[in-house]
């Protein structure tokens, strides 16, 4: 219901994760804004909701899944325990890192792109969502 995540709706709409998204769970979603990946190189979204594209999107989509309820206090806790970085294994298979600068939280992906979570702790009835500002790749 997010005007502010028109493009992530499309693109999980396109990769077939509805049903994966709206279960049981419990997940925690790192959701890009659309100003997020319009930082994307031009073209690239149009790209990865073609059809032929839908492993490639799908990979991604499930790179900004962690299972689990992860609160933002939670990453706190854990970053503070760990001498400052917490890693977390997504539902795509790989590790994100997460960190601190003040009390900013961020996420760094394999690639070294740098997401700093702008909305934390967005509730929903199976997870909750942490909005992010920057598109996180594998």
């Amino acid at each position: 219901n997010s005007k502010d995540h028109t493009t992530l709706v499309a693109a999980v709409k396109a990769a077939g994760l509805v049903e994966t998204l709206q279960s049981e769970g419990p997940f925690t979603v790192f959701a890009p804004t659309n100003a997020a990946f319009n930082k994307l190189p031009a073209g690239t979204v149009e790209t990865l909701v073609k059809p032929e594209n839908k492993a490639m999107l799908t990979n991604i989509l499930t790179y900004h899944v962690v299972p689990g309820k992860i609160s933002a206090k939670d990453l706190s806790m854990w970053i503070k325990k760990n001498d400052g970085k917490y890693m977390a294994k997504t539902v795509q298979g790989e590790e994100l890192t997460f960190w601190m600068k003040g009390m900013d939280l961020y996420v760094t992906d394999s690639k070294n792109n740098t997401a700093k979570i702008t909305t934390a702790d967005v509730n929903q009835s199976n997870g909750v969502i942490h909005v992010i500002d920057t598109v996180l790749m594998p």
